[in-house]
């Protein structure tokens, strides 16, 4: 555009917001004129770098991202409110566009009015790695539930008289795929409930099945195609928190409350979901056994909860503690390398990152190719080209996207890449399409697995 650029900054997100919505719905005689006005006017109130970055941004040249922790930090910047009541907005309505819109025309008082809505997910609270179980018990105290771990997919169910909704752990809704759970729900004796659980595809002696008997309900990204059985295949629910009912939100009660109010209205049910297997304030031996008992019927571990703790919504603290018996980290997959010999013309070896708790570039922490079957190597020759950023010859660099389980030994000092730490024996479980990037764990969270033989 011709002119010369405004020489500070005087352009507002809600300018510019403004000006792409007209651009947008602009239409009939002479739009094409009155589109060119819009744009031009707003050309013309922008800065030179401002005007670089809207004509890369209008015409699909921007590469630029970002994670949400890092916009919702800047949104309550441009907004002039505190984070903290932006990211509680943003916890509870599950939509960034949705809270930026609020922080940036209503202020801190539009954001403290949002609140749960029964048919609006909220971003899940999240367990942080726990060491070990005695470790997670005396950092909790006495006062904590221990339930088992399962190995499915998380949910949220919500339930406003006879229609029942559903969605994963990344908000993704499932209602029309999963009717078993919709049903089963429908039947419980309440007129709304928002719950949070786990569902998982069981043998019929009880034991779950593998992990991609269940996701392939859901879409799974292994195998690409799912098996027409999978249709088949029913899913078992699993709640182990209540976060509405009947008109009262549960967010900010103890865990314990929340605990009474489940238990009452999964026993008064017929058929009632299931719930989590666990025990309450269970001594060091009851809780062990509890752990052991979760092992023994095939599932992953337990989860120790402390029962003060209100619903952190979108929050991963030590209020939450996962144990297993094996370190399992969720990392970003940034790249992968080309076989050789009997790997020869895959995309084998992989490179892992740790996400950056402070929201840059995921941290390099070390490369596998463990743990790999010939269907993985053939979906990761088949899907990663498509995802990649940069193809040097020796494999592909790929936008941090695929979130993977991996198993390790634990982790040692390292001057070879740059978060001074490195995976020991790490070895791949299975892909995580169920999690984002952002859910992938930090560098922090490496960090914390040195000490002792494994870190020394």
């Amino acid at each position: 555009r011709d002119g010369t650029p405004e020489a500070g900054p005087t352009l507002t997100v809600v300018d510019v917001d403004r000006a792409l919505d007209a651009l947008a719905t602009t239409s009939g005689p002479g739009s094409v004129a009155r589109r060119e006005a819009t744009l031009g006017a707003l050309l013309a109130a922008a800065t030179g770098d401002e005007r670089r970055f809207l004509v890369a941004l209008l015409g699909g040249e921007l590469r630029q991202g970002a994670l949400e922790g890092v916009v919702l930090d800047a949104v309550a910047t441009a907004a002039g409110v505190p984070a903290a009541a932006v990211r509680r907005a943003f916890m509870l309505s599950g939509r960034l566009p949705d809270t930026a819109v609020t922080a940036l025309t209503g202020g801190t008082a539009a954001l403290d009015a949002v609140r749960l809505t029964v048919g609006r997910p909220v971003r899940p609270m999240l367990a942080s790695p726990g060491s070990s179980l005695d470790a997670a018990l005396a950092d909790l105290g006495a006062d904590v539930t221990v339930e088992a771990k399962l190995d499915g997919a998380r949910i949220q169910v919500h339930r406003d008289g006879d229609v029942v909704r559903v969605w994963t752990r990344t908000l993704r809704e499932v209602t029309d795929g999963v009717p078993e759970l919709v049903d089963r729900v429908r039947a419980l004796p309440c007129r709304t409930a928002v719950l949070d659980g786990e569902t998982l595809a069981l043998d019929d002696d009880g034991r779950p099945r593998a992990f991609q008997d269940t996701m392939s309900r859901f879409g799974s990204m292994l195998p690409a195609d799912p098996d027409p059985a999978a249709r088949a295949l029913l899913l078992s629910p699993f709640f182990f928190d209540l976060l509405h009912l009947d008109g009262r939100d549960l967010l900010d009660e103890p865990l314990a409350v929340r605990l009474d109010a489940l238990a009452g209205l999964l026993a008064g049910a017929e058929q009632a979901p299931l719930r989590m297997p666990a025990v309450r304030r269970p001594d060091p031996e009851a809780a062990a056994a509890v752990l052991a008992g979760a092992l023994a019927a095939g599932h992953e571990g337990v989860v120790v909860k402390a029962l003060d703790a209100p619903y952190a919504a979108g929050r991963r603290g030590k209020a939450w503690q996962k144990v297993k018996p094996v370190h399992t980290l969720d990392l970003v997959v940034l790249g992968a390398e080309w076989g050789y010999g009997r790997r020869s013309g895959k995309l084998s070896n992989i490179h892992l990152g740790a996400r950056d708790p402070a929201g840059g570039a995921p941290v390099m922490v070390g490369k596998t190719f463990k743990g790999m079957t010939d269907e993985l190597l053939d979906w990761q020759t088949a899907t990663f080209p498509a995802l990649a950023r940069e193809e040097p010859g020796w494999g592909v660099l790929l936008r941090p996207e695929v979130v993977v389980e991996i198993a390790l030994d634990g982790a040692q000092r390292s001057t070879r890449y740059p978060g001074g730490v490195a995976l020991r024996f790490a070895r791949v479980l299975r892909y995580r399409p169920d999690k984002d990037p952002a859910d992938a764990d930090t560098i922090d969270a490496v960090r914390a697995l040195l000490g002792g033989p494994a870190g020394e």
